[in-house]
């Protein structure tokens, strides 16, 4: 961004045509023509609210550092001159490049500590956010007594308006509707109001019951500070939130913070070449399963891909741009092959469209790899060695299990990893409560293959963890079962889950805490398409737009029959595209990017939680230090450049309208330095 030859004024700076300002003033008494050193932290002053708490929560998994001060902890740190600027080296310091409020005044009008965070705002430039407060003349707004409108937002559609589409907002394609869940349940409240002078909108919807519009979030620039007003309530959860929070941040960092965050979708479709069981709808188990009372799966019919399906599959893809991980197994077609005549047209016809999927090891044969299990019992135990020992599957047949899946995988040309590996049912880590721990021998195994990343289920262990020299990569269960091949199979399935027992279902629902039952019954008929598709994908589309970069999981049974999984997996593309401009693309990693995402994160939060992060910037260049190796993730202006040893390189890859990537300091360098346009 350009500087005005290079001086500062005790002002706040003046917004650019791209919306950015020029960051700083001086701090009073330092010199004029002496950039003031502004650290790449955020402040947030918490009073509890749901709002402010979505915000942090975005700062954090965007990986933005930040200081939080609690208004309900007695003890907490004054805010004061000292507590907000310093001076370093002999040059004036801003300690945070923004701040976060849930009002526009916590600490009350004309008080010492607001007085103080007014003063260091209009001093160094620093923007403000309010995370939620009322329309009035204080914050830029007539108020809504005034041709506005106060209440609930729950299915109303607002806009983005032109000014946001120019600025922050623009990664945004226009229109999204606040989010209505339960017809009982106010789920949104608002003040929708006429902006006075010096506010911007930039989200607004029509006034309700009146004429014109009325802002919801916008800036108000005035007595030299600049406010992002919010003027509706929020959790960190619900949608409306989850799509402006991208903006929020980028607006009160200006477009220039350490941190990144992409949206990304990846669906994994386990048992690829493997039949799967069928729900019994009469007995509501599963034949085979030994928990199923009366039913060995003897005469039942399994679920399995046709070549048709396999052909539908690559047509679907080509169709809607996204590519399926197919994780297989392929021990299981051999023997479906030889129990079948010795041919097997699925097999053949994905193998034809090899190139078009993405592949994952998932064993030769789909055996559980940890504990022996001793099925005699209801649950399952841990089958036990003569000493009491518990029994596991040992490292060489694991080995073998991945050593020949992929050895297969290879000799058809399949475009595999041999780093990455899926065991069946998560098999080989600690399953609760039978199997508290991992199969010793599994890490060994996973070394003797090449193993990196291997699938773990998020809904038991959401957090990545090292399992010997690999890690793991959680994955979100998708509520499509693996062991039904229609929609009233499913539907039938899930209301034995999700209704009481007064209803006739299983009563899981009700002896859950964390769980709810159905009001009634779904329909076999319309319950999937009316009920669980929407639903499903209005949680996949969550972790979407939260910008959590873990893999989804169905089975190949969800591609065959009914073809249950592409509904759910088209309205989450469609309702993306809908909601996004083209500059923010709807990514789709592999299993191994998506491990090597996590795996950065969650060393970056430890590098930020140990104070091991130095950053700052001063006039138009950022220096950004951390441990050695550690991959730092920053997020700035297009046109940004990286300073080498000699000369400069274009800094990472577009994406919402900036530019960032994860990125080290250049050859025969300390820090990371950034020049900003």
């Amino acid at each position: 961004m350009a500087q005005r030859a290079r001086r500062w004024r005790n002002t706040a700076a003046a917004v650019t045509a791209a919306g950015m300002i020029t960051a700083g003033a001086v701090a009073p008494g330092a010199a004029a023509a002496e950039a003031p050193r502004i650290d790449l932290k955020v402040l947030v002053v918490d009073n509890g609210d749901s709002s402010v708490r979505a915000v942090t929560a975005q700062l954090k998994s965007t990986g933005v550092p930040y200081t939080t001060v609690d208004l309900n902890d007695a003890d907490r740190p004054k805010i004061t001159e000292s507590f907000l600027s310093d001076t370093v080296d002999g040059r004036p310091r801003a300690k945070y490049q923004g701040v976060v409020l849930p009002n526009e005044s916590p600490f009350g009008a004309g008080s010492a500590e607001q007085t103080a965070l007014e003063t260091y705002e209009r001093t160094y430039g620093i923007p403000q956010v309010d995370a939620y407060t009322w329309a009035h003349p204080e914050v830029g707004l007539d108020y809504t007594s005034e041709g506005g409108w106060a209440g609930t937002l729950d299915g109303r559609e607002a806009s983005v308006t032109a000014a946001g589409k120019a600025g922050w907002f623009g990664y945004l394609d226009g229109a999204f509707r606040f989010e209505d869940n339960s017809a009982s349940v106010q789920e949104s409240y608002g003040y929708v109001a006429r902006p006075r002078a010096g506010f911007t909108s930039y989200v607004d919807i029509p006034v309700p019951g009146g004429t014109g519009r009325g802002s919801l979030v916008g800036e108000y620039a005035h007595d030299g500070r600049r406010e992002l007003v919010v003027t509706f309530a929020y959790n960190g959860n619900q949608q409306q939130f989850r799509l402006l929070a991208r903006g929020i941040v980028e607006w009160l960092t200006q477009g220039v913070h350490l941190g990144r965050t992409r949206n990304s979708f990846a669906v994994h479709v386990d048992d690829v070449f493997a039949p799967d069981s069928r729900w019994d709808t009469e007995r509501d188990c599963t034949p085979g399963d030994f928990d199923c009372a009366g039913g060995d799966g003897e005469g039942t019919t399994p679920i399995r891909m046709t070549a048709d399906d396999a052909a539908h599959a690559a047509q679907w893809q080509r169709e809607h741009g996204f590519t399926m991980d197919m994780v297989y197994n392929a021990g299981s077609g051999e023997e479906w092959k030889t129990e079948h005549g010795g041919t097997d047209a699925l097999t053949d016809r994905l193998l034809a469209d090899k190139a078009q999927y993405r592949w994952v090891n998932h064993t030769y044969t789909h055996p559980f790899l940890g504990c022996v299990q001793d099925t005699s019992t209801v649950p399952w135990s841990c089958a036990k060695n003569a000493d009491g020992s518990t029994k596991y599957m040992s490292r060489a047949e694991i080995a073998a299990q991945i050593r020949d899946n992929h050895a297969w995988a290879v000799n058809k040309g399949l475009p595999v990893d041999r780093t990455e590996l899926v065991t069946g049912e998560h098999s080989g880590l600690k399953t609760l409560p039978q199997q508290p721990a991992d199969n010793p021998n599994l890490a060994g195994a996973l070394a003797d293959t090449g193993v990196r990343w291997v699938a773990s289920d998020n809904s038991r262990e959401p957090e990545q963890r090292a399992i010997g020299n690999a890690r793991t990569v959680p994955r979100h269960p998708m509520n499509v079962y693996y062991n039904v091949g229609t929609a009233a199979e499913m539907a039938d399935e899930y209301n034995w889950v999700y209704t009481s027992r007064a209803d006739g279902g299983s009563g899981v629902c009700e002896d859950n805490p964390t769980s709810t039952c159905l009001d009634e019954p779904l329909d076999p008929a319309t319950g999937y398409a009316e009920h669980i598709v929407p639903q499903e994908a209005r949680t996949a589309l969550g972790h979407v737009l939260a910008g959590d970069p873990r893999p989804h999981y169905a089975h190949q049974s969800n591609l065959a029959e009914d073809r249950l999984l592409y509904p759910v997996m088209e309205k989450v593309l469609d309702d993306y595209r809908a909601l996004f401009a083209d500059n923010t693309p709807l990514e789709n990693p592999r299993h191994s990017a998506i491990g090597t995402e996590v795996q950065r994160r969650a060393a970056w939060q430890t590098a930020l939680a140990n104070g091991r992060v130095t950053a700052y910037r001063i006039g138009n260049t950022v220096t950004v230090t951390a441990p050695s190796g550690t991959q730092i993730p920053v997020t700035a202006p297009d046109g940004t450049q990286k300073q080498l040893l000699l000369g400069t390189s274009a800094f990472g890859t577009p994406y919402a309208g900036s530019r960032s990537a994860w990125t080290t300091p250049a050859a025969l360098q300390s820090a990371l330095t950034l020049k900003l346009p």
